[in-house]
């Protein structure tokens, strides 16, 4: 039987697992949390407070953010 690796790849002079990399969370700066939220709220309301679409509110607030980040930058 073969035993299968898991992939690995070099992190600042060490060897970190794919496992390991997948549950260490993306870091987002200062505040973009909490305008996320905000505006995923916003959106959840403009919706008509329509419940099972959490996810989809919280894609589209990080789209538009992540826009208005990038339009302020030009």
């Amino acid at each position: 039987m073969a035993t299968r690796r898991t992939p690995t790849r070099k992190v600042k002079g060490r060897t970190a697992s794919a496992a390991a990399q997948a549950r260490k969370p993306i870091e987002l700066p200062d505040g973009m949390w909490e305008r996320i939220s905000r505006k995923a709220y916003e959106l959840w309301e403009q919706r008509g407070r329509q419940e099972g679409s959490a996810l989809r509110d919280w894609l589209d607030a990080e789209e538009i953010i992540m826009e208005e980040i990038h339009e302020a930058r030009e």
